[in-house]
């Protein structure tokens, strides 16, 4: 496949009038699918999802960025992380920044029109984290009204609550989930409802520092995780599709799920999700 691009590329230069302005980038199609190296854009503060610890990221997202690099021919240090925020996942898939964006990355309306998405790889449900001294006091998101809740910057979990189900939380802004965490545990917040998976590994780090929380399990929504891919890599898309479902139809997907939440109480699907499409 690369090689018949460089080909193709080479022929079309070959024609061009000297004075064209056509670059060997821009006769490229600049698809996922050839690639030698890919840079691939993750999370770094959720636990169990994408996480850093030092300098290597570990997690759920992660394990499945590799498995879709490897099918897709790049393997070891020809992949790269980048950190994105759940602000700057579209601006970074845009300038080109990642090639591939797999940090629990909610298919929506909205950011379909920015960047296309292949998968979903996973479709996980929005819950509500509460500490569990106070877990009988919320049973579901109707009990958040006028409490504290954490809002992320750029991701779609706070609006679902408060403009979407009309809910009258209170805002307590922060870039990312660990910020959520600490504000929980401080007593800054009363609760934060995101992903249950992400949930689950605020969870278990709590736990491990001594502090107990707990999920209401009150899902409220299907949150489909995507691969953020550029708009119009339809061959890319395809490709990561491909990849997909053969890390389902081969147990990856299922083993990574047992390896990641498996102690969690999630009830876990293993089932291969329906793809969105590659428009």
């Amino acid at each position: 496949m690369r090689a018949r691009r460089i080909v193709a590329a080479v022929a079309a230069l070959a024609v061009l009038a000297p004075g064209t302005a056509c670059s060997i980038a821009e006769a490229d199609d600049g698809s996922v699918v050839g690639k030698d190296r890919l840079v691939i854009g993750v999370n770094a503060d959720q636990p169990g999802v994408g996480e850093r610890k030092g300098d290597r990221y570990e997690g759920f997202d992660i394990d499945i960025a590799k498995e879709i690099a490897g099918r897709l021919g790049v393997t070891g240090s020809d992949v790269t992380f980048k950190r994105v925020y759940s602000a700057t996942r579209e601006k970074m898939l845009q300038n080109g920044e990642v090639d591939l964006v797999v940090a629990s990355y909610s298919v929506t309306p909205e950011r379909k029109v920015k960047v296309s998405f292949a998968g979903p790889y996973y479709v996980a449900h929005q819950d509500i984290l509460v500490r569990a001294s106070e877990a009988g006091k919320i049973w579901s998101i109707h009990d958040l009204n006028g409490r504290r809740l954490c809002k992320v910057r750029g991701s779609v979990s706070f609006p679902r609550i408060h403009d979407e189900q009309g809910i009258a939380a209170l805002p307590v802004e922060e870039d990312g989930y660990s910020d959520c965490l600490t504000d929980l545990v401080d007593r800054r917040l009363d609760a934060v409802s995101t992903d249950d998976l992400i949930l689950a590994g605020l969870a278990a780090k709590a736990s491990g520092s001594g502090h107990k929380l707990r999920i209401v399990n009150a899902p409220f929504t299907d949150e489909p995780y995507g691969v953020g891919i550029r708009k119009g890599d339809v061959d890319g898309c395809e490709a990561v599709n491909k990849a997909i479902t053969g890390m389902y139809q081969d147990g990856t997907v299922p083993r990574l799920l047992k390896r990641w939440f498996g102690d969690t109480g999630l009830k876990l699907t293993t089932t291969v999700p329906q793809f969105e499409g590659c428009v």
